[in-house]
């Protein structure tokens, strides 16, 4: 056996360096897999063992739990979650056609899919590091930005097609 063969490369992601020739390298721990690996090669992760039913049921808990820290511990998300008990109502409720309705619905679903992963964003971030740091800033406003265009979408869904019914109702009174 070669000492070359025991020799183990250690390369970045990205590192773009030549592998030094001669010296067989294992793959990396953080490259994708081969389509020769088996799941069998995969380390053994305690918290993946789960399957089927067992695994819904669990992922259910999870998510119920991620419900209740994030009306806790969120204020935006409490107040976006206050609007869509006004919103979702008022768009099962709304004469519009069924698609229109789904539209509606969809659009404020959206702003609290998108506020839960921007608030899951800023406590990884924070799990991280609490010191200032500009990629933590540009991570949480990229979150931020994108609650804001879901936002957005909600506001000029809603304005499109709920706008001109209440147009329509409001010049019917007058």
């Amino acid at each position: 056996m070669q000492a070359d063969s025991l020799l183990y490369v250690h390369r970045e992601p990205f590192d773009h360096e030549e592998v030094n020739a001669g010296i067989d390298a294992p793959p990396h721990a953080h490259e994708p897999l081969s389509p020769d690996d088996t799941p069998g090669s995969l380390p053994f992760n305690p918290y993946k063992g789960n399957r089927g039913l067992t695994r819904a049921w669990h992922a259910m808990k999870n998510s119920l739990n991620g419900f209740r820290v994030a009306i806790r511990e969120e204020s935006a998300f409490r107040q976006e979650l206050t609007l869509a008990a006004i919103l979702l109502p008022c768009g099962i409720f709304v004469p519009v056609s069924p698609v229109e309705r789904a539209v509606l619905i969809a659009s404020v679903l959206l702003v609290l899919m998108v506020e839960l992963l921007n608030s899951s964003v800023e406590a990884a971030i924070d799990r991280i590091s609490l010191e200032r740091h500009e990629l933590s800033k540009r991570a949480k406003d990229f979150g931020s930005a994108a609650v804001m265009v879901a936002l957005l979408v909600c506001v000029l869904t809603w304005g499109l097609i709920v706008g001109p019914l209440l147009w329509r109702w409001t010049l019917s009174l007058f």
